[in-house]
């Protein structure tokens, strides 16, 4: 299998700019269960700058975290570019029977989330300068922490289905799944794990356009109830770097928390597969 990611700066540090991209590139082969074995760097940076040590900064926070996921980066490619890009292109490997898929969504399933959500509202008001420091540094751990012990649980225990979450929200990539499997979903809006303030700083106008964009794409197939606007947003937000979304029958659900439960990793159960028009979802 063969993925890959790139994007502009989410955050004013470049270290942990280069600790975020490569994070998020690795998710795809984890989200499939599978394992990476070498990366890619992609890079883009102004030639202007190249004194001033920051590249050397975003490619060491890439390094770093394709050493704690045990991959080499054998190389890859750069351009002058007047906007910083940066990501990985990922060679990973699964069994043909051991594939995770987000087509095999069943009815009666739980859905797991991995990480709270959030990210591209905090992303939004770090270039605002209205993100406190606390509220940062929730966001860049979520966003650096691999998905890799997670893949490892899902394989572990014998998940058939699951998916990311990153540009599409939680909405987009859970109806999405639905789609595929040709299901649908229930999702409790008190479960789903969110990352501090993203209330306050939707408040004060920090949405990202990404986010209203999922939104006005996917609300034709959900049912909000009476969910509020600013929950609507923080369901469909853009995510960077997100964690997986599992679906794991009843009787392996407790094994699986037990297994994903760690420092790192707060799971929650966020829902559960239903009957239903597939694609749609229903906030409870």
């Amino acid at each position: 299998m063969v993925t890959l990611d790139f994007f502009t700066p989410v955050v004013d540090d470049p270290y942990d700019f280069g600790r975020i991209a490569a994070t998020n590139a690795l998710s795809d082969i984890y989200a499939m269960g599978g394992k990476p074995l070498f990366a890619l760097n992609l890079f883009g940076f102004p030639r202007a700058l190249l004194n001033k040590g920051l590249a050397e900064e975003i490619l060491r926070g890439g390094l770093d975290v394709a050493n704690a996921a045990g991959i080499p980066i054998m190389g890859g490619h750069s351009v002058d570019d007047a906007e910083p890009k940066y990501g990985l292109v990922i060679v990973g490997e699964v069994g043909e029977d051991a594939i995770v898929t987000n087509s095999a969504a069943t009815e009666g399933d739980n859905l797991i989330l991995t990480k709270p959500i959030g990210t591209g509202i905090i992303t939004t008001a770090i270039k605002a300068s209205q993100a406190s420091p606390a509220t940062i540094d929730a966001a860049i751990s979520a966003m650096t922490t691999l998905n890799r012990e997670s893949a490892q649980a899902m394989k572990e225990v014998g998940v058939l289905a699951a998916t990311d979450i990153t540009g599409y929200g939680l909405l987009g990539h859970l109806s999405n799944m639905l789609l595929h499997s040709e299901v649908a979903a229930e999702l409790v809006l008190e479960a789903v794990p969110i990352l501090p303030d993203v209330h306050e700083l939707i408040a004060t106008g920090n949405v990202p356009s990404g986010t209203r964009r999922n939104l006005s794409d996917i609300e034709s197939r959900i049912d909000f109830g009476a969910t509020g606007e600013s929950d609507q947003l923080i369901l469909a937000d853009a995510q960077t770097s997100g964690g997986l979304l599992i679906c794991v029958q009843e009787a392996k659900t407790s094994q699986l928390m037990s297994l994903l439960n760690s420092p790192t990793c707060r799971p929650s159960i966020v829902g559960k597969i239903i009957s239903g028009n597939p694609g749609s979802i229903r906030v409870i």
